[in-house]
């Protein structure tokens, strides 16, 4: 771990730092605030794309089944899915434990400010574990997992039917 890891988050004192101090403080915390609405704001593009894409490879499928028929090509289908579909569910959890770890940020900057809003909202909402509040990233998790299981179900039938074991058409 460097030297820099181990300093605190707030490194200076008023009377080190100068009279702007409280104020520099302030302009600092609204950055980080919004730097972390932004990351929210990413992680809603990227799944607005995600489940864009993951739609149309599954209408793809539909439509290649009943143009052509069902071959073992079709397994391109799925298999490009599956894939989209894992990514998607990392990229969640990715952009969650930013923000877990930027919201630990904002907690702390608070300490030095007149009022702590986050932190005492996330105390409300009992951490996310409560009635109150389910984090939305608990609840979007889900539905890359859900398209992932239909492409795995969708590979499952077209290598059944290109082995002629099943007829789903039928």
């Amino acid at each position: 771990m460097s030297d820099q890891a181990c300093k605190p988050l707030i490194n200076q004192t008023e009377d080190s730092y100068g009279k702007s101090f409280k104020s520099d403080l302030l302009e600092q915390y609204k950055l980080y605030v919004q730097s972390t609405e932004n990351n929210s704001t990413r992680r809603v593009a990227s799944s607005r794309y995600l489940l864009t894409l993951n739609a149309a490879i599954v209408a793809l499928y539909g439509l290649q089944s009943t143009t052509f028929g069902e071959s073992y090509w079709a397994l391109f289908i799925p298999l490009v899915g599956l894939p989209s579909a894992v990514l998607w569910h990392q990229i969640i959890k990715s952009f969650r434990n930013l923000n877990t770890v930027k919201f630990g940020l904002i907690h702390e900057i608070e300490q030095h400010l007149p009022a702590a809003p986050f932190r005492y909202e996330w105390h409300v909402t009992e951490q996310g574990k409560g009635k109150v509040y389910n984090p939305v990233t608990h609840i979007e998790r889900w539905l890359p997992l859900g398209f992932a299981l239909l492409h795995m179900v969708l590979t499952i039938i077209i290598i059944l039917e290109a082995a002629g074991l099943i007829d789903w058409a039928s």
